[in-house]
């Protein structure tokens, strides 16, 4: 028997807590889940946002030294839209971070800070599901994200975060992907879609920079076609979709 093109997407799982999502620049989050976030804080959950770089490097009429700043302010209102009180930013540099044990480390000390069992990141293959092609920086920090997650449980991986007082965590139960060309769950973005907009807004020095569109419209445009698209597939209500890989 052929299986369908499109099969419908799972509700993602709901027995969690606390949830750590981690990404590489302000407004990775905005684009790709802040709907899925408002729901899940509105419903009591924790939720932490950890980020490699500030996106100094993100808008070119601005210089880094002043980009950043802004960014990260863009940002930390960005994620109170949402329910979010704790935006981390790990310094690495804008546009050329790199996949390896110092990025791996990074983001294990902060799942152990943390102690999430849900994790969430951002696309990390080359493209976007065609010819669209991702970022360098979203693929390392997508990739080291996923496996950060095994080493923050092993405690003879980076056994100096155990000396800096932070002990090994084996409680990341699942993986989730934002922006994946081949989601398998999703979550119902109605009730968090407004909020959402609101979020995404708020990084308005890099949209105006982005776009000649007026902002609300560029990001209410955006958000509710992705939504309605996904919803295709999740029993035709508006939706956030993710793949999720279990640990």
């Amino acid at each position: 028997m052929t299986e369908p093109t499109n099969p419908q997407l799972q509700p993602m799982p709901e027995d969690w807590q606390r949830a750590l999502a981690v990404v590489a620049h302000p407004d990775d989050l905005e684009y790709g889940c802040s709907a899925a976030v408002a729901a899940w804080t509105d419903a009591g959950r924790e939720v932490a946002y950890v980020l490699a770089t500030r996106g100094e490097a993100g808008i070119d009429t601005v210089a880094p030294d002043e980009c950043g700043p802004l960014r990260e302010r863009e940002q930390r209102a960005s994620a109170a839209v949402v329910g979010v009180p704790v935006v981390e930013f790990l310094d690495h540099r804008d546009g050329v971070v790199e996949y390896g044990p110092a990025l791996r480390r990074d983001i294990a000390a902060a799942i152990r800070r943390h102690r999430p069992e849900l994790v969430i990141t951002l696309n990390h293959r080359d493209t976007w599901g065609g010819v669209a092609w991702n970022t360098p920086d979203h693929v390392a920090v997508g990739r080291a994200t996923l496996d950060a997650a095994g080493d923050a449980g092993n405690r003879w991986i980076f056994p100096e975060l155990s000396a800096q007082g932070l002990q090994p965590w084996n409680g990341v139960r699942w993986v989730a992907v934002a922006g994946s060309a081949t989601p398998t769950h999703a979550v119902d973005a109605s009730a968090g879609l407004e909020r959402a907009v609101g979020s995404l807004l708020e990084h308005r020095a890099y949209i105006e920079a982005l776009t000649d569109e007026e902002p609300e419209a560029y990001v209410r445009n955006f958000l509710t076609g992705v939504a309605k698209s996904v919803g295709e597939r999740f029993g035709g209500r508006p939706a956030v979709a993710f793949e999720l890989f279990s640990r």
